[in-house]
């Protein structure tokens, strides 16, 4: 299961802008993955590899679609200076690009990241 967030369209924006935009999107989904296309028709090879390593280990992840989102694809390389797509993000941090993803996928750890976003999306609503 994952979701959309749609790119919001009005005029330039300041870069103060795209990052209060990015950090309010990391804050709103505990897996979150900056991608080059959507899971089900990836546009690059990178993109389509780390969603195939989130789905073997049955992560719930929600998706940008950078194409879409022209700002938030330029001001993402600064605001987590890192250059390259696609970008996976747990509990708000940088995990990193496919060769990263492929690499915890391939050692057992990504499943053991992805379920302590579960855990803690779980105590935070627990909290609210």
């Amino acid at each position: 299961m994952f979701d959309s967030l749609l790119p919001v369209t009005t005029g330039g924006r300041t870069e103060m802008e795209v990052n209060e935009r990015i950090k309010k999107q990391l804050e709103s989904y505990p897996v979150l993955l900056y991608m080059k296309g959507t899971p089900d028709f990836p546009q690059c090879g990178f993109s389509s590899q780390t969603v195939a390593a989130l789905r073997a280990v049955g992560a719930e992840f929600a998706f940008v679609n950078i194409f879409e989102d022209p700002e938030v694809r330029e001001g993402l390389k600064v605001f987590s200076n890192w250059p390259t797509f696609p970008q996976l993000y747990v509990n708000g941090e940088l995990i990193g690009g496919c060769d990263i993803a492929l690499e915890l996928y391939e050692s057992g750890e990504l499943k053991e990241i992805v379920a302590s976003s579960s855990e803690a999306m779980n105590e935070s609503d627990e909290q609210n």
